[in-house]
């Protein structure tokens, strides 16, 4: 299957996809197609390698019930209340990291196509701007290793070397180009030793803007019938704050013009720095999710304010109910949930961040579960080849049984698979 606009293979390496459940008047996917994919899934679909319908699954998903109704989630912790549209989205969530990343470049609509046909509730971008101050759509502001800039030679002066975030870093700098001359460039594949496969997309795809990826959405959601939700990161804020490029106001005043400003509006806001959501919660009324690296480190804002908190601090009661004043939840890294060894690369106890995150009012979306191995943690992976798939599902399913609210992924379909077999596990549905 091709998308007209994409160009995009519908599904890649598994053969087995099945086509779409039926769907019932209006474009949303029929009750008895949901329930006849997850029953199906329940009886061992995922050990035989079918990959069950993903817009079913995605469209008709438990999601928070109205105010007095019944919960839907029988056998699991009710989904935590945001008093925004988040309520309405399915529970737990599948978060499209970068897109398909996985299978395609990342943050490409290449990549975005794929993660919505595997399933994915919600994609997710990186925003940083261009010298005349467009916002594009890139992990990083350093493009050498996202795209083929490298490859011409007029842009050989631009290569640099600056400081971003007390990290020194020799490449090009999206600020450093105009909109006009990063069109000019190719997306590639960020880990081609690792995602060899992806490489075959090398130069399909253009840097989109944010607005090329909300006008995606919004041809999506018509196509899909159901609503194509963003979820977009302030890349770096008080970096390009610091050189007159500030993010806030520019996604505020395009969330506003097209339409996906405010707390019912289809876009999550999130950041690694409390202030830039601190700022966005000022300007617009966007759900609101915090990021949170390794315990250790601390958001380059409270470095550069002098805050000696680190994130160990924030994720205390008191660190959260902090937070849960200006956001509706928290991004952490899984290993901020359940740590791993530092000599065997496994598990360990989890943590209470869990119970407490819930108890401050806040959902936990953490980040990123992958397929390869070098990504897993040891109890999961099977063999030694770092690029070889491991037991992801099985992975999957123990953050879904640790109770996180959704997750980012580079694999939707894994994680929607192993969502549909939490769900009836549970007797959800």
């Amino acid at each position: 299957m091709t998308h007209p606009q994409t160009g995009t293979p519908g599904a890649p390496q598994n053969p087995a996809v099945q086509s779409p459940a039926p769907y019932a008047p209006g474009g949303a996917p029929s009750r008895r197609g949901f329930l006849r994919t997850a029953g199906a899934v329940g009886l061992g679909a995922a050990a035989a390698g079918v990959l069950a319908a993903p817009d079913a699954l995605a469209a008709d998903a438990p999601a928070v019930p109205a105010p007095g109704a019944p919960a839907r989630t029988r056998g699991t912790r009710p989904p935590v209340r945001t008093g925004t549209a988040l309520d309405r989205l399915p529970h737990p969530l599948v978060i499209g990291h970068r897109g398909a990343s996985g299978y395609r470049p990342e943050h490409t609509l290449g990549s975005y196509e794929l993660a919505l046909e595997l399933g994915a509730d919600v994609i997710e971008q990186d925003l940083v701007p261009t010298r005349d101050g467009h916002l594009v759509v890139r992990h990083e502001n350093e493009i050498g290793g996202t795209t083929d800039v490298a490859d011409h030679p007029e842009f050989a002066s631009r290569r640099t070397t600056k400081t971003v975030d007390g990290t020194v870093l020799t490449g090009w700098f999206t600020e450093d180009f105009t909109l006009a001359e990063l069109r000019t460039l190719r997306a590639k594949e960020r880990l081609p030793q690792q995602r060899q496969h992806n490489t075959l997309y090398d130069g399909r795809w253009p840097v989109p803007t944010f607005a090329e990826v909300i006008e995606f959405a919004d041809r999506r959601s018509r196509t899909l019938g159901r609503d194509v939700w963003l979820y977009v990161e302030t890349k770096h804020p008080t970096y390009f704050r610091s050189i007159g490029l500030p993010l806030e106001e520019r996604l505020a005043d395009q969330l506003r013009r097209s339409g996906y400003a405010g707390g019912h509006g289809r876009a999550i806001l999130q950041s690694f720095e409390p202030s830039s959501l601190q700022r966005l919660a000022r300007l617009v009324g966007n759900p609101r999710i915090q990021l949170l690296d390794a315990a250790a480190s601390q958001p380059y804002d409270f470095t550069a304010a002098g805050d000696r908190r680190t994130v160990a601090d924030l994720v205390t009661p008191e660190g959260l109910a902090w937070i849960a004043g200006y956001a509706q939840g928290i991004g952490p890294t899984t290993q901020l949930i359940v740590p791993t060894d530092k000599a065997t690369g496994r598990l360990g106890t989890p943590t209470t961040l869990v119970a407490d995150a819930h108890a401050a009012g806040l959902l936990l979306h953490p980040y990123t579960v992958r397929n390869e191995n070098g990504f897993l943690p040891a109890d999961f992976r099977r063999g030694t080849d770092p690029a070889a798939y491991g037991d992801a599902l099985a992975w999957s399913t123990r953050l879904y049984e640790l109770g996180v609210d959704g997750f980012f992924t580079d694999n939707s379909d894994t994680a929607v698979l192993a969502r549909a077999d939490f769900w009836a596990s549970h007797g959800i549905g």
